[in-house]
Parts: structure tokens; sequence; C-alpha cells
């Protein structure tokens, strides 16, 4: 007699991709500035630019580690929130910043979402890239003048 377990892979993936008016560059940059980090989606965080160091984000909602940086280009990162339980293993974010005839195409994948989580995708859009997008356009606006 055979016993056959089969498991499926609750984790989810999704990915999400935004123009930004401004050089890959600075996209970049800001992701891994704390301060710039904290102003461009209006939640304190705590960044590092180097691999293997450690982030929060979101006053503390949001923990991990940069596993690959490639400057101005990518961006890859362990990630978890105070939402996962013990038993969930990180979730891995992977931000891709391609130069754009308007500035900056920035594509997130997020991989590895535990089952029983919130939705990221909305939680991407409303509490980071529309912000984003706010600050960034209010920046250059007022830079220009």
């Amino acid at each position: 007699m055979f016993c056959i377990t089969i498991l499926i892979n609750k984790m989810k993936s999704i990915t999400i991709k935004e123009q930004f008016n401004v050089h890959p560059k600075i996209l970049y940059k800001a992701w891994l500035d704390s301060k710039v980090h904290s102003e461009m989606t209006g939640g304190q965080a705590e960044c590092s630019a180097e691999v293997n160091g450690e982030f929060s984000a979101w006053d503390g909602y949001i923990r991990g580690r940069n596993l690959e940086l490639i400057p101005n280009k990518k961006i890859v990162q362990s990630w978890r929130t105070t939402d996962f339980s013990e038993d969930d293993s990180d979730s891995e974010l992977i931000i891709e910043f391609t130069s754009a005839e308007e500035g900056c195409l920035l594509t997130l994948t997020h991989n590895n979402i535990p089952a029983g989580q919130p939705d990221y995708k909305k939680g991407w859009i409303d509490y980071y890239l529309k912000p984003m997008k706010k600050y960034f356009q209010d920046k250059y606006r007022s830079a220009s003048r």
C-alpha cells in the first residue's frame, strides 16, 4: 500500500508596477534611507543600505533584512509583519527599478505571503505607492518652481 501526501502551497505572490517621475537612482536611495523612507510613506522607518542590514518600517509593523542590493536597479529583502505567526517563514520582497521615458518604472514583487494574511496588494498601493507618488510629485514640482 502506498501513501501519497500532497502538499498544497498556500503561499501567495503579488506583482505591482508603478511609474514614477524620478530617476531610478532617486527611488533606490529613498527606499534605503531612513529619513526619506519615513517621509515618503508616512510611517517611521529604520533602513540599511548594506547587504544583510536589518530594517523596519511603518513604526515596526514591518521588519526584515536586505538580501541583495544592486545599486539603482534592484533590492531583495526578507520581509515580515507583526501579523505573521511565529511559524510563518519570512516572505521575499523584490523591488526593481527600470529607467523609463518618464522617469522610473518600479516593479514590486512580494513572494511567499503566508495564508491568512491581509490584502498586501491593497496595502502596498495604499500605504506605499500612492504616498510615494504624491511625495515625489510634490517634491519635484516645488523644486522646479
